[in-house]
């Protein structure tokens, strides 16, 4: 694959808004022929995400033509496993209704913090979203002690298909823990209860000092399926990666195929996360973060067929 970029769209405004700073987590979604809507989380000035859009013209994604003024979900109740902060997961149109897994943050004393998966449903096109229930739809397990994040989700063979990240440690670094995590996969009849465990897809490449690999983005090309991830190491990388797969459990990866790296200046030079893609008639766009988790917005990059 070859991308080619083209830059920053959306820019944070540093503003003491709810849309203070970053955008993470920038998920495209087709909300119809003519617009991309784009759902990230927008921190607060304290870190706090609230989940929240920007609307791109299809045809030029670098023109923005709406970013939502109030969160579509905002952070959950005291006490509840979202009560600090949300970040988009994955969002999948079910008859008329559009379901959004999210990721909800929690932050406790004995622990940096805790991650679970919840489900908003959206009734009226992606303009606002109501919880499922407060609580997760896929809590901790034996398999995934602190973190349990879904991040891409494909409905086929009359089922739903998870990818998600799993997390049951801390690295320290420096002096400070960050969370170690690795990809599994895991089915869903009805994309609402969950089997106690799934199977692991990808794990962490110690050799390249990695110790979190996480915010798996699955599509489909022919036959395959690709997954975009990120990658965190302890020497201060924080990079997207790629793998292929004929039955979306079992990986080959091989980052070169990603197709795209670090500018040699600006938003995107010293880190690269949490590539999207979406293919819009005849051109296919990546949305991604740069350095220091999108703290800048996101930016895009198109295609380029061979």
């Amino acid at each position: 694959m070859n991308w080619e970029k083209k830059g920053l769209i959306y820019e944070s405004p540093k503003d003491g808004s709810w849309r203070d700073n970053s955008a993470l987590t920038p998920t495209a979604f087709v909300l119809n022929e003519n617009v991309i809507r784009v759902y990230a989380s927008f921190r607060d000035a304290l870190g706090i995400g609230r989940i929240g859009y920007v609307d791109v013209d299809a045809n030029n994604p670098g023109k923005i033509l709406k970013v939502s003024e109030s969160p579509v979900l905002d952070i959950g109740a005291n006490g509840m496993f979202d009560d600090n902060g949300v970040i988009l997961g994955d969002l999948i149109r079910m008859n008329n209704k559009i379901y959004m897994y999210y990721v909800g943050f929690q932050l406790v004393n004995k622990a940096k913090f805790l991650a679970y998966s919840g489900l908003a449903i959206s009734e009226d096109n992606g303009e606002t979203f109501q919880r499922y229930k407060k609580t997760p739809i896929m809590d901790r397990e034996d398999e995934a002690l602190y973190i349990r994040a879904i991040h891409s989700v494909i409905y086929e063979d009359n089922k739903f298909k998870f990818w998600y990240a799993t997390g049951s440690g801390w690295e320290k670094i420096n002096g400070i823990d960050f969370p170690q995590y690795d990809i599994n996969y895991i089915e869903s009849d009805d994309g609402i209860h969950f089997n106690e465990h799934g199977m692991k897809c990808i794990q962490n490449n110690k050799a390249n000092l990695e110790y979190r690999i996480g915010r798996p983005r699955i599509y489909k090309k022919d036959d395959a399926y690709i997954m975009n991830f990120t990658y965190g190491t302890t020497n201060d990388k924080y990079m997207a990666g790629q793998a292929l797969s004929k039955d979306g459990i079992h990986w080959n990866r091989d980052d070169k195929t990603l197709g795209i790296k670090l500018s040699e200046g600006g938003w995107d030079s010293i880190h690269l996360s949490y590539p999207s893609v979406i293919k819009m008639k005849n051109k296919t766009y990546m949305f991604y973060n740069g350095n220091n988790m999108g703290q800048n917005g996101f930016g895009y990059a198109e295609l380029v067929e061979d």
